[in-house]
């Protein structure tokens, strides 16, 4: 005769653990442009949460002033301005240093709030070297000459992000490779790479002539560390590229010194990500801190 054993206990449902956030002693980021279609705010906010900075440099472009709309401000981009207010409000030291697309912020610079301050340059002295941060757009011809033009130039690079996308949702419907127009047209117009190298050799120039040994720079969306040779010995020229098309970042640590990190290729971004449009626990218990620090920086920006 069988005996019908009975059923194991039912075994209490368990809760992930949260992963452990790699520390760093600098992460850089750029040109995120929220407030454009182009911004990959949820990818982002992965980079974001999977780290733990002591200092965190905003290095221009993070908010895109000149396309701007109320008409396009998704939840994703207001999460990341409330995660970086939250990184702050918990003690992460943020530098936001001003670009050309946020050009509206530099009659603010050197205002201080809290773990947040607001410049248009940077010197980090590390264990590495002295490294000189801006944003770069200074070495453009166009900006200084032309604005208008750059603005033009930006309102269309808007759009073709936007096209690259719906490229990419169709490619990928019928199981093809997704393509970068943008990065393709750049790469293949031999005025732009010519573009690229001189304003890398002349932010290491100015950078040897100053004495620092790196420099770290963003605006042109071509992430990159290098070394370069100038007349008063070598430099090492950095740019954390952008996350409208690379997802890129520099990171510092005192025993590697600097890195490129790509969103691409770091294995846990690959894994499925949580809700986009559900704050998580980590998310809910930082808002409460940054609310006031919000407040002071709207006030400040004569926003509110």
């Amino acid at each position: 005769m069988r005996q019908l054993l009975p059923a194991p206990p039912a075994q209490p449902a368990t809760t992930p653990r949260p992963r452990k956030k790699r520390r760093l002693a600098v992460a850089v980021i750029s040109d995120v442009h929220l407030g454009t279609y182009g911004c990959h705010a949820p990818e982002l906010l992965r980079y974001l949460k999977s780290i733990r900075p002591n200092v965190l440099v905003l290095n221009g472009d993070i908010v895109d002033i000149w396309q701007f709309s109320k008409n396009y401000w998704p939840a994703s981009h207001m999460r990341v301005v409330r995660y970086l207010a939250g990184l702050a409000a918990k003690g992460t030291k943020i530098y936001y240093l001003t670009g050309n697309h946020d050009e509206l912020l530099r009659k603010f610079a050197g205002l201080k709030l809290g773990h947040f301050q607001l410049d248009n340059k940077l010197v980090l002295d590390l264990p590495h070297g002295r490294t000189w941060l801006f944003h770069g757009d200074v070495f453009d011809v166009t900006m200084r000459h032309a604005r208008w033009l750059a603005k033009l130039g930006g309102q269309g690079y808007d759009l073709l992000i936007l096209l690259n996308r719906l490229v990419n949702f169709g490619l990928q419907k019928i199981g093809r490779p997704k393509v970068a127009l943008s990065k393709a047209i750049k790469n293949r117009v031999k005025s732009a790479v010519s573009l690229v190298s001189d304003f890398e050799q002349t932010a290491a120039n100015i950078a040897a002539d100053n004495d620092y040994r790196y420099v770290a720079c963003g605006h042109i969306h071509q992430p990159e560390i290098k070394t370069l040779a100038t007349p008063q010995g070598e430099v090492t020229y950095l740019n954390s590229g952008d996350w409208v098309e690379n997802l890129t970042a520099l990171e510092y640590t005192a025993d590697a010194g600097w890195a490129l990190y790509r969103y691409a290729a770091d294995p846990r971004m690959a894994e499925p990500a949580e809700t986009p449009d559900a704050p998580d626990a980590e998310e809910l218990a930082a808002d409460a801190g940054p609310a006031a620090l919000l407040a002071g920086l709207l006030l400040e920006f004569k926003l509110k």
